[in-house]
């Protein structure tokens, strides 16, 4: 029999595509209220990998990332996700949205996402949220899966999760005081 444990907290991450910075501004002041104070902002970067969010949010869409302070349970994953679509909704202009925020986590061992459409990989969590494994850290890195979005598998969004990764590493190792835990 297996002893039941709490895995240890994890980092949580937004990505948000936009085409008006202004947008990304308030997202931010509304996301912190939910899961804390930013730690990290990527530079804005073009988000080129589908058209998929042109028709709604139209073209020459941009992404940031941000990456939240404080370390947190894995469970509070739907709640998130679910607070990141009221985001959406109250920004939204004649139905359609101006940003989309995805939310997810960094462990050690994977990035996960959160979306409301299931699939075959994606596991449900209650709320009407899945939890999509979207990478998983194997031979010092982080790696795609046959499913993975191909903007989520390319080098430079696997770099900062990569980078990331050794931020939560570090902060793992230390108490609450600050000290090495032993």
């Amino acid at each position: 029999m297996g002893i039941i444990s709490t895995p240890k907290p994890v980092n949580f991450f937004t990505s948000i595509i936009f085409n008006d910075n202004q947008y990304v501004e308030k997202v931010e002041r509304d996301i912190q209220e939910t899961i804390g104070s930013i730690l990290e902002k990527t530079a804005p970067m073009p988000f080129k990998y589908t058209h998929y969010y042109e028709k709604e949010m139209g073209s020459n869409l941009s992404r940031v990332f941000l990456l939240f302070k404080p370390l947190l349970l894995r469970e509070l994953l739907s709640g998130i996700k679910l607070k990141t679509n009221s985001i959406e909704d109250s920004l939204s202009s004649d139905g359609k949205r101006v940003v989309n925020i995805d939310p997810g986590y960094i462990s050690l061992e994977n990035i996960v996402l959160a979306t409301t459409k299931g699939y075959a990989h994606r596991i449900y969590l209650g709320f009407g949220v899945f939890a999509d494994l979207t990478l998983i850290y194997r031979d010092n890195t982080y790696k795609s899966l046959e499913w993975t979005y191909p903007d989520y598998g390319s080098e430079e969004i696997i770099a900062v999760f990569n980078r990331w990764r050794s931020l939560l590493k570090e902060r793992t190792r230390m108490g609450k005081d600050g000290r090495k835990n032993v």
